[in-house]
């Protein structure tokens, strides 16, 4: 039962609201009923210049991501830091080709959705499922395409320690820490005892290592050797 004003003291909206419900109650009248809503309402100007709020000047993707952010960090109980930028996550260059080449791909379009959908995995089970379709519709990855892919697994576990950039070339590289980085100082002041000539810090932040890795598979299995390591300390801390 509903009970309701009079009909002459409700507004014409609230009146087509009462029709509506009237007239949904079938298998999928949840859907039926906010469609109507939502042409009583009227949809808005999302991205025009009737929008209120700063969507259109940041465009709709952005302020997708930006909302998603901050609705993870409150489900979290943390408060969201507005202050930290947008992007895709840690910098990481190691000097190899990552891509994926025109040839393996011809298709513009196709390429660009793969690369969003490799940016945008969480973690490495997404990343294994994506080259098993990429294999299966396109044939096996040439090089730089695997570079690509270990580059974003290398990404999601530099993201996990709180690291804003590796850089890396055939005589060594560097590693900076962000502020909140959940590497415990100790670790890597272990690790440096154990291998001076190896490792050292560069000021508060960066992390210097001196190793040998002329060719990409090196660089390769010296970061992820290393990222691995600060991973299960941190796990353990």
């Amino acid at each position: 039962y509903l009970l309701t004003p009079p009909r002459k003291q409700m507004t014409e909206d609230a009146q087509k609201r009462l029709e509506a419900i009237s007239n949904a109650q079938d298998l999928g009248a949840g859907f039926v009923l906010a469609t109507h809503d939502l042409e009583i309402r009227g949809a808005g100007e999302l991205l025009g210049d009737g929008q209120s709020g700063q969507i259109q000047a940041v465009g709709f993707t952005l302020y997708m991501e930006m909302l998603e952010r901050a609705v993870k960090s409150i489900r979290k109980g943390e408060q969201p830091n507005l202050d930290q930028p947008l992007g895709g996550g840690p910098e990481i260059n190691l000097r190899v080709p990552a891509l994926i080449p025109e040839d393996y791909l011809p298709d513009v379009h196709a390429r660009l959705i793969l690369y969003k959908r490799i940016a945008n995995a969480i973690d490495e089970d997404g990343l294994k499922e994506l080259q098993v379709e990429m294999i299966d519709r396109f044939g096996l990855l040439p090089e730089p395409t695997k570079n690509l892919v270990r580059i974003t697994l290398l990404k999601l576990q530099a993201e996990k320690l709180g690291i804003k950039k590796i850089d890396a070339g055939p005589q060594g590289g560097r590693i900076e820490f962000a502020a909140n980085t959940c590497v415990d100082p100790l670790t890597l002041i272990k690790l440096i005892q154990s291998q001076p000539t190896r490792f050292k810090f560069e000021g508060a932040t960066l992390f210097r290592f001196s190793v040998p890795m002329e060719r990409p598979e090196e660089r390769f299995n010296t970061l992820e050797a290393l990222l691995e390591r600060l991973l299960s300390q941190s796990v353990k801390d």
